[in-house]
């Protein structure tokens, strides 16, 4: 990993990303690389080969936190450095510094420090710095404010991180933290805009989470909870059916505590519908109840308990009626 989760002292007091007009470039780093400096726009191919452009990602990776050299040549030849790899990275360094700030040496945003180099923060705009900030401000913040922050943030993380970088090893395990990112994001946006009683969307953000991760719980919930609060029971039962199937398969577990709650909610609120489908359910709880007695022993009946039982036989009989109904014509359009 080239950097901590969190950010350096230097930035964390920062509300605010400094003005594309006050920094020296702007640069994207989620999708293909995109810098801009003024009026010029530089990419993956203008920074003086690979080499050249993996520093610059790395610093921007670490924006505003110096690297040192010695992890720059660890990164950089993955752990089988040449002997003359310092010249070497100090060569790519000087490269670099031509191409992203011509006429500025070092005093531009690639500055060095004792032992390494960094990338001054104040002289360049970040879009994947500006996604952390606004999720961080997001988890923050009241629902009201955190939802368009959280929007604002998901409306840049719209492809993957370092696209040009498809095979360096450090590179796909900051893809892999960065795609972490975006999804609490998601199931954030979802949780936060059911907060604020937009039911539609929340399920939308929740759909577009289980996208990325199809047995992330908080997702399953949010994407449950809002079909329910919409009265859309039936939808809710098969994504909560889906979930416990998944779940089931692939972590050997079951539904936590708050999805088997929404369960029991939906299942209530369908039972008591006036459509058909409830009372298909109806009848389905009845076969249920039937069969978890008789799996217990049961001791035998009183002479007083025969019209319970004729009551209970014609209860059954009359369930199985309504689900037979139904099953045939399920399968005649089918």
């Amino acid at each position: 990993m080239l950097k901590s989760d969190t950010f350096s002292p230097a930035h964390s007091g920062s509300p605010a990303v400094a003005p594309a007009a006050q920094a020296f470039l702007s640069v994207q780093l989620i999708g293909s690389l995109r810098i801009r400096r003024g009026d010029t726009e530089l990419n993956a191919r203008s920074l003086g080969g690979p080499k050249p452009r993996q520093i610059l990602e790395i610093l921007l990776l670490s924006l505003g936190t110096p690297v040192s050299k010695d992890r720059l040549i660890e990164v950089l030849w993955e752990g089988n450095a040449p002997a003359e790899a310092l010249p070497t990275l100090e060569s790519y360094v000087s490269v670099l510094r031509r191409n992203i700030q011509p006429g500025a040496g070092k005093l531009g945003p690639l500055r060095t420090t004792t032992g390494g180099y960094v990338m001054d923060a104040s002289m360049v705009n970040l879009d994947v710095f500006r996604f952390d900030q606004l999720l961080r401000q997001a988890q923050q913040s009241s629902p009201e404010a955190a939802l368009p922050l959280l929007k604002e943030a998901l409306t840049l993380a719209t492809a993957p991180l370092l696209g040009d970088e498809l095979l360096p090893a450090w590179a796909e395990d900051e893809r892999a933290l960065h795609s972490a990112r975006v999804l609490e994001a998601t199931v954030l946006a979802a949780e936060t805009a059911a907060a604020v009683g937009s039911a539609a969307e929340s399920i939308e953000w929740a759909q577009k989470a289980l996208e990325m991760d199809p047995l992330n719980e908080r997702a399953w919930l949010a994407r449950i909870s809002g079909l329910e609060s919409t009265g859309r029971y039936a939808e809710g039962l098969q994504s909560y059916e889906k979930c416990r199937r998944a779940m089931a398969r692939e972590l050997g577990c079951t539904p936590g505590p708050g999805l088997k709650a929404a369960h029991s909610r939906l299942l209530q609120a369908t039972a008591e519908d006036e459509g058909e489908l409830s009372d298909v359910l109806s009848a389905l709880l009845v076969l249920h109840g039937q069969l978890s007695r008789t799996a217990a022993p049961v001791a035998p009946a009183a002479p007083s308990a025969a019209p319970a039982a004729q009551n209970a036989r014609q209860s059954l009989r009359e369930a199985s009626h309504v689900i037979n109904s139904f099953l045939m014509r399920a399968m005649a359009a089918a």
